[in-house]
């Protein structure tokens, strides 16, 4: 059984190669779901909506969550509501980018 736990650990595999800094810990990722087919949806933003880094998300977070055993297809749906700000931080990734 795929758990959202392992999701979001497999998530944290993936940096934003601008930051340093992985996109669960960023405060990226809005929403893990899991269907009963196995399909993973992950509901997620981008630090500004002109982020050029959007299409290689797409393909890391899909590479990322498809390498558990079982998942049969990933959806990712990216939205800007509501907006990304600082505050979705972490205190690791405040502390890791100097701001605390």
């Amino acid at each position: 059984m795929i758990t959202k736990k392992q999701i979001i650990e497999k998530l944290k595999t993936v940096d934003d190669p601008e930051l340093g800094v992985n996109i669960v810990d960023l405060g990226l990722i809005y929403d893990v779901r899991i269907s009963k087919d196995n399909t993973v949806f992950v509901k997620m933003t981008l630090t500004t909506p002109g982020c050029s880094m959007g299409a290689m998300f797409d393909q890391l977070v899909a590479e990322a969550v498809k390498s558990i055993p079982k998942v049969k297809d990933v959806k990712i749906e990216i939205t800007f509501d509501p907006p990304w700000t600082s505050d979705k931080m972490s205190e690791k990734a405040k502390k890791l980018l100097g701001m605390i």
